[in-house]
Order: C-alpha cells, then structure tokens, then sequence
C-alpha cells in the first residue's frame, strides 16, 4: 500500500475504484466495504484507492474536543494497510476543503486528481459543503461524469447496525468485549512508559505507567481489565487499571498496567495494551492493605481467564 498526506500527491496513470470516510476504527462495517472496493477493482482491471481525513472533520468544525476518535492516524493507517488497498489518501482536512460543493468534490478530486471509474460508499453516505448531498446525487454525478457507484449496505451483528458510534458507547460503558465484536479486533491503548509514584512496586504489584500519546483517542470507561501485550517479542497478559487511584488520593486518570510474570525494564518504551476484558469498577479502598488484597484477587481472576483463553484456543 502507498499512503499519500493529501489528494494532490496523488497521482495515477490507472483508472481507480475509490471509497470515502473517516474509517474511524476500522470496524467490521467498514470492512465489508474496502473487501468489495478490492473485489470490484481487481475485475475492473483499476487500483483501490481509499480516501480518508486528518484532523476529523468533526474536530475541526465543531472544535477538537468534540469527539474522540477509536484511532489514533497511525492505528488507522496501521489496519487499513492490513486491508489490503493498493493507495491510502490521507487528507488534512480543513475549513476550506469542507466548503468545496459537491460537485467542486467530484469534478476536482474524483474525476480530474483521483482518475475515479466506481465509487464505493456506505449505505449513510453524505458529501459536499454541510454535507447536503448522498447517494442518489453521487449517481446523478455518475451519470454526468462517467463514472458508477456502488452503495453497500449496513454491516448486521446481533441485529444492530455496526458503527463507529455503536463502538464509542459500548466503550463508554466498560462493554468491551461487544466493541470489539463490532471491530472485529481488540480494542488498544498506546502509550509511552514513564515513571509513577512506585506503590505497586511497594506491595508487589509493580506496573507500568501509560501516557496516551493522543489526546483523542477514546479511553474506555473507568475500571480494572485483564489485557495482552508484546513485550520484547513475547505475548504478555496483564491487569490494566484506568481511573484516578482514589484509595492514594489521585486525581488525575492515569492507565497503569501490572503485567503477569514478566520482568523488565519499560521505561521510556511505547508499549500497545490490547483490552479482553473487563472485570471491575475502579474503587477506592479504605487502606492500602485492602487495596492490595483486592490486587491479589483481580490477579487470581486474571490467571483463570487466562488459562480459559488458551483452552479455548487449543
């Protein structure tokens, strides 16, 4: 895959197969469309090419704190890869690219720079300045311009519609095995290890002090989750804990993770958690003692889950 920061560093000598979106966690709805964006440009004889934005056009309309994003750009760009396209255009997206008219939209960057023979878009699909138009002007425009369109409908699991927002709320909620249902993968938290206050270290449970290096990337609800990680070439489980640490008086959130039977200095690393479950609200414990006894049980829990995780995998 050849990724390009903009539109107007693309370019082609192939007619394309394009579809448009934020992709924002590359969820299972999400594939169902760049699978037959890849399928219907390999029978075409044309390229797949997907289009995507950065910042969010949300963040940048409506301010950036009015949404956090199941990516960061790198995650995004990391799974769309993984899709199999032959080009990834990430384009920075600004006011004045959000009031190009539909057909400025059509006519500059499909037709002219994107060389477009099909489009492939969602069943939800808006474009255009305020985002008046869809579907049926896109085939309008098609007709006009000579090329087709495609529109895929809602990906289906336990009769929901599958959606970045669906996957944002269950989140929310500490659900994380439906997200990542939804996704189709884990659910991961990135950070650079860097130094705490050591009291895990003090009663036998060291951990490893995450700062999220994107500020807007969602963080799942407050609470303690059993987690995966590869450290050192080596797949690691652990017990993550996200909140405040109320029992010593934190608060600010902080993401420390005490991973089970592993040794080794992480300081200064940028280390990848993915969530598997969650198992409890954050607390705060009237002692330290009892905050550790109930580390010793979140850990005795951790190590059956585990080990029903590898039977099951067997």
């Amino acid at each position: 895959m050849i990724t390009y920061q903009g539109i107007h560093l693309f370019t082609t000598t192939a007619k394309t197969v394009v579809t448009i979106g934020t992709f924002d966690g590359v969820h299972l709805g999400h594939r169902k469309i760049i699978e037959r964006l890849i399928s219907a440009a390999k029978k075409q004889n044309c390229e797949s090419v997907i289009l995507t934005f950065f910042p969010h056009p949300r963040m940048v309309l409506h301010g950036p704190d009015s949404v956090q994003l199941l990516n960061t750009i790198d995650e995004r760009i990391a799974l769309l890869e993984a899709c199999g396209v032959d080009h990834l255009i990430v384009h920075p997206f600004d006011e004045a690219f959000s009031k190009l008219s539909a057909e400025e939209f059509i006519k500059k960057v499909l037709v002219d720079q994107l060389q477009v023979q099909q489009i492939i878009v969602g069943h939800d699909h808006r474009f255009g300045n305020n985002r008046t138009a869809d579907y049926n002007d896109l085939v309008l425009y098609g007709k006009q311009y000579g090329f087709e369109v495609a529109q895929i409908e809602a990906e289906m699991l336990h009769e929901v519609n599958v959606s970045s927002t669906k996957i944002r709320t269950a989140l929310q909620a500490g659900e994380i095995e439906l997200a990542s249902q939804y996704l189709g993968h884990s659910y991961q938290l990135s950070g650079t290890v860097e130094l705490g206050n050591q009291l895990g270290r003090t009663i036998g449970f060291p951990t490893a002090n995450m700062h999220l290096d994107a500020s807007y990337k969602l963080v799942p609800k407050r609470g303690v989750y059993l987690v995966q990680s590869t450290l050192l070439g080596t797949v690691v489980f652990g017990l993550v804990n996200i909140g405040v640490r109320p029992t010593v008086g934190g608060s600010k959130q902080s993401v420390e993770v005490h991973f089970l039977g592993f040794e080794g200095d992480l300081y200064g690393q940028i280390i990848t958690i993915e969530l598997l479950e969650y198992l409890r609200e954050e607390q705060k414990f009237d002692s330290v003692e009892d905050l550790k006894k109930q580390i010793e049980s979140d850990r005795d829990w951790a190590i059956q889950a585990i080990a029903s995780r590898k039977e099951l995998a067997k």
